[in-house]
């Protein structure tokens, strides 16, 4: 059986998992031919490892994993995480201070640094679905211990007008990404999915240019760069389509699997 690609990389939310958190039987199936065929599967999510864990070990997923946006590297099948980047909370802080400055006080989360890092969650803070979180009732508890990223949200602005006007406050400072509805993220300046990524594909002796990467929204564009395919779901945000190789079916209806069929045809 022939396969063009040595890594196949797909995101999580939107992309591999369907609305329902699952993973169809058929993308399943149309990943084990993949890696019969040679290929390497790794997950990329913006996901820090604690909302990731639970995923991977429901699909019985044993390789590695590219996890907060990035800044970890996480050996599913050890449970154990190799590489880690943390959040400077002293530029984080200024960033905050510069983005307020511009548009008004924001609602915010952080993620805690570490295999169990709890995501704190302040005030008006919107969470996405049932993922565990620890209310910040003490502002000062935000910088207590290492972050990988800082969530914000705005009462307001839209998600791709607050990704904006953080980049423009504060892009000096830190990263900011837009990973899906209502996740506007503060990153370490210069962390992106393909930095995780290459990062992961060197530790298995893969390169970029033997790699397929699936995705759907504005934080897996630099995955889509890195990659020597870049394949967006149809529910992707039109910014990830207009930088796409290829737009497949949406995660929905197994858009993973009909690419992957079609290479192992």
């Amino acid at each position: 059986m022939s396969f063009p690609y040595g890594l196949v990389a797909t995101d999580l939310d939107g992309t591999l998992l369907r609305s329902d958190g699952s993973v169809s039987q058929r993308t399943r199936d149309a990943l084990t031919a993949a890696a019969a065929a040679g290929a390497a599967h790794i997950v990329v999510t913006g996901r820090a490892v604690p909302w990731t864990r639970h995923i991977l070990d429901d699909l019985g997923y044993d390789g590695l994993a590219v996890c907060g946006q990035g800044g970890q590297v996480y050996d599913a099948g050890a449970h154990r995480l190799l590489t880690s980047v943390t959040l400077d909370r002293q530029l984080a802080g200024v960033a905050l201070a510069k983005i307020e400055a511009e548009v008004g006080p924001l609602h915010l989360a952080a993620s805690r640094d570490g295999l169990d890092g709890e995501v704190l969650v302040g005030p008006g803070y919107a969470v996405a679905g049932p993922l565990p979180a620890v209310p910040l009732t003490d502002a000062s508890d935000l910088w207590a211990a290492p972050l990988n990223k800082i969530y914000i949200q705005h009462p307001t602005l839209g998600d791709d007008e607050l990704a904006e006007a953080a980049r423009q406050a504060a892009g000096g400072f830190v990263s900011v990404a837009m990973a899906g509805a209502g996740i506007v993220e503060l990153l370490p300046l210069g962390l992106s999915k393909a930095t995780g990524l290459s990062l992961a594909a060197r530790r298995l002796g893969l390169r970029a240019a033997d790699s397929i990467a699936f995705g759907d929204m504005p934080n897996d564009i630099p995955m889509f760069g890195w990659a020597s395919r870049g394949v967006a779901m149809a529910n992707a945000h039109e910014e990830l389509k207009a930088v796409a190789d290829e737009v497949t079916s949406s995660n929905e209806e197994d858009g993973i699997a009909a690419v992957l069929e079609g290479l192992l045809a």
